[in-house]
Formats: C-alpha cells, structure tokens, sequence
C-alpha cells in the first residue's frame, strides 16, 4: 500500500489578511493574533483531505500530531498513523522532525500545508530524495512546488501514487519578510524539490516583469486610462505589483508596492491596509478592485494580496473587479487564477474575464 504524508502549519497564512506578508518568528505571529488573524490552514487541510477520501484509494496516511494534521484527520473521518506528539505551540523544528520521522518511513509522497517558509523547512530535511507537494496556504508562495489549490493537490496526489504522473525537480523559493514588509522584494532560490509534474494543476514560480521601455510604456499607458475612468467619491481598492504602483506614480502618490492601498478622488487616503481596515473603509460606499496577476503564476486573487479577501470581494460585488495586465505579462500566462479560500466564490469568480491590456485596450481572458 502505497503511503502519503501529511504536515500543516497551523500558523501558515495568518499574516495574510492582516496585512503583515507571512508569519515567520514569533513576534509576527503573536502581531498577527493582536490584529485578529485566523487560522487557515486546518480548513485548507480539510478541504486537501475531503477531496483525497472521493477518491476512495485505500491510501495509507500519516499525519503530524495535534494541530500538525492528526485532528483534520479525525474530521476528515480518514484512517491515519500520528507522527510525534502533540503540542500547544509548534514551530519550525516540528515540522522538520515529523518530515524527517515521513522520510524514515518511506512515504511515497510528502504533502505539506504552509508557504515558502514551510517549503524551505522541509527541503532543509527532504532534499531530492523524497517527493512532496505544497498544499497553498502560506502568504509568500513564490516556489513551483505548490498546487494551484487543496482540491488540485488532492487530485495530483492520487495521481501520482497511482503512477500516473512523472517527477520533476521545482524551485524552492523565499522572500527576505522583514524587506518584504518594507515594500523590497528580496527573492531568493533555495534549492530544488523532487514535485509530481501537473503543469495544469501545479503553479510556476514567480517571475518579475522586465523592466524595458515598452513594458514600461505599456503600464503608463495602463495608469493614464485607469486615472481617466475613476469616477469620483469612489473607492478604489489597489493591489500590489509594479503596474498598479504606476497608477500611484502618475497621480504623484506614493503607492505601497507590495502592499494593497485605498484610493479615493484620484488620492491615497489608506496605505498597506489589511482586511478589516478595508471593510471598515469602503462601509456602504461604492467601490472598486484593481488588481493585477502575479507574473509566472497568474494568480490575481488568493497570493500575496489575500487583504482583498473573500469577504472584501462579496462586499464590493465581481461586476467591480477591474484587472490589468501588460501584455508582456498576459502573453506569458496561458490563463488566470483564482484561490480566495473560498471555494463558492472562486466559482463564481471563474469563466472568462476582461483584462484592461493597454490604453483603451482590452482582452478576453479565461479565468480558472
């Protein structure tokens, strides 16, 4: 029988919609608490879990102890072997010993629900000998070793154990948070994992947008028609990215680059706020989402701007998302993405969508 692992970070994720970019370190998490961050990880484990057991594969799982992915287990009403002991407060040693106890046991896949973090603490540990598969939970998921969701990692998983999908070798990426917080984005490559190879189902690294005179001519030309069409007393909720910083540069404001912003009458008048900040902001104004899709990935929702989360996108309504790409950037991408944690709402975000390209330009693009 073939065996799969599973490891969660109970605190993966929480810096997202309280807009801290991760929750490596103590302080940050403790911060994130402070601000009324949530876990997220146990439901997005549930959902991994939930997806693997339709499949009904007589799969034996082992799972990390308590919080680790034992009591999503028990929920999942799944048989599970537990791996260490359970723990109030877990860290980043827990998780690298319960990888290195899956290793010891020969697991034929290691599945994890974190971010890049996560991701570095298990390639410290697993190398290239065992293969693994992220299940998309973090803030910073810049590395190719992530499903483009719980359901998708499910769905590889099963396919692999079953011998259906080739191994390849993925970039396991991190960000400096401390710069990353202070609007610097400080990639850097850690080293290569061994992932089940599903270019439909598993998302690329990152990738930054060349910086050459038509790229940026291209997002001028971007911001020129956007700062036209805003209406006024609305709000415009600006996400992150060097195209939607232009429109900051344009109006000679300074927008945050790594950071969602609030607009109103062509002015910032909230920097790098978090979910609740937005929700209290926008009331019962109208308003509106920019938003661009992260280079490589595609992702205009769920990665590295989570602030704009579920809540904010059912609050403002989809018919007022406008999403911008340079054409570069859309060239490189064969569609859009969607991850906002909700499953309900991704569907209804999915379909084709339009995509502002250039100065009263536009495209059709299929959103997944």
């Amino acid at each position: 029988m073939k065996i799969l692992g599973l490891v969660v970070n109970p605190v993966a994720g929480m810096g997202g919609a309280v807009g801290l970019k991760g929750t490596d370190g103590r302080d940050i998490l403790n911060k994130a608490v402070t601000l009324g961050a949530k876990p997220i990880a146990p439901a997005r484990a549930g959902r991994f879990l939930i997806e693997l057991k339709s499949f009904n594969t007589g799969i034996n799982l082992l799972v990390g102890a308590g919080d680790m992915g034992e009591y999503e287990a028990q929920k999942a009403s799944l048989p599970f072997t537990v791996i260490e002991e359970r723990k109030e407060e877990t860290t980043a040693e827990d998780t690298k010993q319960i990888t290195r106890d899956m290793v010891r046991k020969k697991v034929d896949l290691l599945a994890f629900c974190g971010g890049d973090g996560t991701a570095r603490d298990i390639l410290d540990i697993v190398d290239v000998r065992t293969p693994v598969l992220g299940i998309p939970t973090g803030v910073k998921m810049h590395s190719a070793v992530f499903a483009v969701s719980p359901e998708s990692a499910a769905r590889i998983a099963v396919s692999f154990i079953s011998g259906d999908l080739p191994l390849r070798e993925a970039e396991a990426m991190d960000v400096d948070e401390e710069a990353f917080r202070d609007g610097r984005l400080s990639a850097k490559l850690y080293g290569y994992m061994l992932v089940p190879y599903e270019p439909n189902l598993i998302q690329s690294a990152k990738t930054a947008s060349p910086v050459t005179e038509d790229e940026l001519r291209n997002q001028a030309a971007l911001a020129i028609y956007l700062i036209e069409e805003m209406k006024p007393d609305v709000i415009y909720i600006i996400g992150p990215g060097t195209t939607t910083r232009t429109i900051g540069d344009l109006l000679d404001e300074k927008k945050t680059l790594l950071g969602v912003d609030l607009f109103c009458n062509k002015r910032i008048i909230a920097k790098d706020v978090n979910e609740r900040e937005i929700l209290k902001k926008i009331g019962g104004r109208e308003a509106k989402i920019i938003v661009t899709p992260i280079g490589g990935q595609g992702f205009i929702f769920g990665r590295g701007n989570q602030q704009i989360s579920s809540a904010v996108i059912k609050k403002i309504g989809i018919e007022n998302i406008i999403v911008i790409a340079t054409k570069h950037k859309l060239n490189e991408l064969k569609n859009l993405r969607v991850d906002t944690g909700d499953p309900a709402l991704d569907r209804k975000l999915r379909g084709y969508i339009r995509v502002i390209t250039d100065y009263r330009e536009e495209r059709v693009v299929r959103l997944t």
